[in-house]
């Protein structure tokens, strides 16, 4: 631990105008990333008296070795610039906010040429419509089969699309009218892109007016006395009542609000929240985050920005009820303005439906850290005591809050890639996973085949992750920089593990330790795990060390080397596949993937495309006379070869017993 008056900015230097500051590590991390209305005051309050600090943020400021800020020119500057920091650096010590569980949407993916409704989970992607979340995916379906009849919008997979497509022929939905089938042009993108907007226009709160107009269409067929369409369209207004009894009324009509309840204590704080559309609860959705501030104002200003950072303009509401007001209040309602395009409030509710369904959201919270913190308690505990428990059986000097495992996969030899995972806290770190390609092995004296070795393979992975880290340190010419890649992205391999854990035993070990060792690294901790009794390796000794099998300790590396091992299976057994299925055209210079399939699309097949000459090569486009070169000297053949003549019939016989007659121009193929 830093103490910070070591690096505590001097007296005057910074600047009293609104900004974003960041703390960084004697690595060079990002460890939290803040915003000011004053810089200077804010930055002065966290080098006082430290022990008067919260506890999270005397931890931060001794973790730091660095402070550097920005000055922006307004208040909602710093909240955009702020919350693009966070995403970018996922800062350690910053307000996390976890989901109480993954929720479904119901996502319609406009940005497609033909937009299709289907059940979403994860993060949000650009250009889809999201609508919920709801609680079920099930509670999804149904409702989405009840509007199906209003609007029959797409809901097949690509792959079924494009069977539909090919054949000619809808699938079940399009023939029980539940899908407009535009596969087979029933009707086209144009058409059906209205048809999905009137949807999104539904699900969004304008259900009244379609309810509307359809009542009104309905009134005049029956007066035209159009009798089997006004059925048809009374069953529509059925379809859609059923879809709105299942969303509960709770608000007056026209009523666009979210609604937030927080519980809270001296540590966690949960979070949940009624997405309130047309006065219905359209979905609602939890999180739990710890808490780095006592103020519960500035609590709820770290969520309104966590929540509607990313979200879309639409998906914005008009109106934001909390608990308290933060103390930004007036920036943070400026910022929603400029992300939805119009006026958004923010309220606390004093009396009436309002401030009863916030008391029902509070409750909802309430309970939400209650279960939470039974279901935490024992994993926090037994997380604290695994990383204890490898500190005191592995003699290491402080307990490693990062470990990083490494397996290598291979079938014989071949195709020998390796895995790096890693798990921070005792969780893992998933973003941080990598693949490496093994390049080096030695030659099969018969085939000619590289073939990779465990040990050299997991030599060469060590090192080529840990020169890439002394690499990012040499490149930070400033000590309070961390290195940045091509792309102004924080260097991939910038942050330094505690321990090492090889998935081997004593030769993997040894060879790990060689590659640090080559390096210059003598501050990182290696053992290797042994598959067969479960056997912990230490650099150097002739026995390895037994933890116990009850141990969480023991648990918490079988779970780092098992996460290793299926990340480098499964990235060894894609590679497998793509070789199987290489064409003699992919190992030739030059000649992409884009290419190859004009190529395959001008001739057909690559036999006719290894019967061409190098001016027929060179007819396709993207393709020149260089290139059509080097693909005829590649595939070894130049032109096709001579036709086989009949000797008695006078007949060409081709590949496959097919025959025609010797003279036919343009000849009429039979099957003798």
């Amino acid at each position: 631990m830093a103490d910070p008056a070591t690096y505590r900015p001097a007296p005057g230097s910074i600047p009293r105008e609104p900004g974003v500051y960041r703390f960084r590590d004697e690595h060079g991390r990002v460890i939290y990333v803040g915003k000011a209305s004053s810089l200077r005051a804010r930055l002065s309050s966290y080098f006082q008296d430290t022990a008067a600090l919260h506890p999270r943020t005397q931890a931060m400021v001794r973790t730091g070795a660095s402070v550097e800020w920005t000055v922006v020119a307004t208040e909602v500057e710093a909240l955009q610039l702020e919350y693009s920091w966070i995403k970018e650096f996922e800062p350690r010590f910053n307000v996390k906010y976890r989901d109480d569980k993954s929720y479904p949407y119901l996502a319609i993916t406009m940005a497609e040429e033909i937009p299709r409704a289907q059940v979403m989970r994860g993060a949000k992607r650009k250009g889809t419509r999201y609508f919920g979340p709801y609680a079920h995916a099930w509670a999804i379906r149904e409702t989405l089969d009840l509007l199906l009849r209003v609007f029959p919008v797409r809901t097949c997979s690509a792959g079924v699309y494009r069977r539909a497509a090919a054949s000619g022929r809808p699938c079940l939905l399009g023939y029980i009218d539940k899908c407009s089938a535009p596969c087979i042009g029933r009707v086209s993108p144009e058409e059906h892109r209205e048809i999905a907007e009137g949807l999104c226009d539904f699900l969004a709160g304008g259900a009244r007016r379609h309810v509307g107009r359809l009542e009104k269409e309905m009134t005049a067929a029956a007066a035209e006395l159009d009798f089997e369409r006004a059925a048809r369209l009374r069953d529509d207004i059925a379809a859609m009542s059923k879809a709105l009894e299942r969303s509960t009324v709770v608000l007056p009509d026209g009523t666009d609000t979210d609604v937030i309840g927080i519980a809270d204590d001296e540590l966690e704080a949960a979070f949940h929240v009624f997405m309130v559309r047309d006065g219905r609860v359209r979905g609602q959705r939890g999180w739990v985050a710890e808490k780095e501030a006592e103020s519960l104002a500035e609590v709820v200003g770290h969520l309104i920005t966590e929540m509607y950072g990313a979200e879309e303009p639409d998906g914005i509401p008009r109106e934001v009820l909390v608990p308290v007001l933060p103390d930004d209040a007036d920036q943070l309602a400026a910022w929603l303005r400029q992300r939805r395009g119009k006026q958004v409030h923010l309220r606390v509710p004093s009396r009436g439906d309002k401030r009863t369904l916030l008391g029902t959201v509070t409750r909802n919270a309430e309970q939400s850290l209650a279960r939470h913190k039974v279901a935490r308690a024992g994993d926090l505990t037994a997380r604290t005591r695994a990383l204890h428990e490898l500190q005191e059986g592995l003699d290491l000097h402080e307990a490693p809050l990062r470990i990083e495992c490494f397996d290598i996969s291979h079938v014989q030899g071949t195709n020998a890639v390796g895995s790096m995972v890693v798990f921070e806290d005792g969780l893992p770190r998933k973003n941080a996973y990598r693949h490496f390609l093994i390049r080096g092995g030695t030659p099969d004296p018969v085939t000619g085949e590289v073939r990779a070795d465990d040990t050299a393979a997991m030599h060469e992975v060590l090192t080529r992750r840990f020169r890439r880290y002394l690499e990012s340190q040499d490149a930070a010419v400033d000590p309070t920089r961390t290195a940045r890649d091509d792309e102004g992205r924080p260097a991939r391999f910038a942050y330094p593990p505690n321990l090492v854990v090889v998935d081997g035993g004593a030769p993997q070990v040894n060879a790990a330790v060689r590659a640090l060792d080559e390096l210059g690294i003598d501050d990182v901790a290696v053992v290797g795990l042994a598959k067969r009794l479960e056997e912990v390796w230490l650099p150097g000794e002739e026995f390895p060390v037994i933890l116990p099998r009850s141990s969480e300790g023991l648990y918490l590396l079988q779970r780092v080397r098992d996460e290793a091992h299926r990340f480098a299976i499964t990235f060894h057994r894609k590679r497998r596949s793509t070789s199987m299925t290489r064409s003699a055209l992919d190992d030739i210079p030059g000649l992409g993937p884009a290419r190859q399939k004009a190529l395959l699309a001008h001739f057909g097949s690559l036999k006719r495309i290894r019967a061409a000459s190098a001016a027929d090569l060179a007819a396709v486009k993207g393709i020149g006379p260089a290139l059509a070169d080097a693909i005829v000297a590649a595939l070894g053949q130049t032109e096709a070869p001579a036709p086989a003549v009949d000797a008695l019939t006078g007949e060409i016989r081709e590949d496959g017993g097919t025959t025609y007659p010797a003279d036919a121009g343009s000849p009429e193929r039979t099957t003798p």
